[in-house]
């Protein structure tokens, strides 16, 4: 897959995520079997909210030729998945979540994300100035 095509797809799955985190925080909570409550509700739309941006970011930068800045985007993205990637794995070990179907689809997301945008990074060709 192309570098151009995977930000296309991480960022569409950011929006659709994001956008569901922000209107529906109750059922994603639910679908996870975590009772929705109030404080709940905030974080989740809060999470959304940085979701969106995340999403934003690398859809705009989908189509940038190598440079620091882009290799900034794609390390900050594998370093957003791979920190997201035990929260829910530990939450639900611990009983916090107790749905595995609300675990298992995410963490397997943020693993080939995180692999995904680690890689593309590192493939992120920069000359430096010579002095």
């Amino acid at each position: 897959m192309s570098r151009q095509r995977f930000l296309t797809f991480s960022s569409v799955v950011a929006v659709v995520v994001a956008v569901f985190a922000l209107g529906f925080p109750g059922a994603l909570l639910e679908g996870k079997g975590v009772v929705p409550e109030p404080a709940l509700l905030v974080w989740v739309r809060e999470v959304g909210a940085l979701i969106l941006a995340a999403g934003a970011t690398t859809f705009f930068a989908r189509k940038a030729a190598d440079s620091e800045a882009l290799r900034a985007v794609l390390i900050g993205n594998a370093v957003l998945h791979f920190c997201l990637l035990p929260i829910e794995l530990v939450a639900f070990s611990r009983g916090v979540i107790t749905k595995l179907g609300g675990v298992a689809p995410n963490s397997l997301l943020h693993l080939v994300l995180a692999l995904g945008f680690a890689l593309y990074a590192s493939r992120v060709s920069v000359r430096t100035p010579a002095a």
